[in-house]
């Protein structure tokens, strides 16, 4: 009987070793404020003239645009570089999407111009990937966006 106990004692020790979340990586989100701090960083080192949105974001309307103006709704066709506030790009080029369908920044940051419109947008982790990596963009990670909106769909 103390064989059988001795050994469910070591089962069950190594089943919940099995399960402990020291393997598994915890991720700490930065602060709205601490967001704000490196994005106005950016913008001060790059001579930037931005105006903050409400929602946290900044935003520079390089050309406004004439044509027609996205919504939530719409499927956009845009030219754009991605990066990182060091200035090293991660993405770019032309791409058609839904609006609806990517980060909240270009949610919020696009249909502020108008078809041919170009904007600069700089967006706070909590509207883009938030604190955990992906797809090559470490966590709490402030992105740069320059955006060319060639066509509203």
């Amino acid at each position: 009987m103390r064989l059988i106990n001795l050994a469910f004692s070591m089962i069950l020790g190594l089943a919940l070793v099995g399960c402990s979340n020291k393997d598994r990586e915890e991720y700490r989100c930065t602060t709205a404020e601490e967001d704000d701090a490196k994005m106005q960083s950016y913008i001060t080192a790059n001579g930037i003239t931005a105006t903050k949105h409400s929602s946290g974001m900044y935003y520079q309307i390089i050309e406004p645009g004439t044509g027609a103006r996205p919504s939530l709704s719409s499927s956009v066709k845009a030219n754009y570089t991605g990066k990182f506030t060091d200035n090293t790009s991660f993405d770019g080029g032309v791409a058609t999407f839904p609006l609806g369908g990517v980060i909240q920044g270009w949610q919020i940051g696009i249909p502020l111009i108008q078809q041919g419109g170009k904007i600069k947008l700089i967006i706070p982790p909590y509207l883009a990937y938030g604190c955990s990596p992906y797809m090559g963009i470490p966590g709490n990670s402030v992105l740069i966006f320059d955006v060319e909106l060639q066509e509203v769909l």
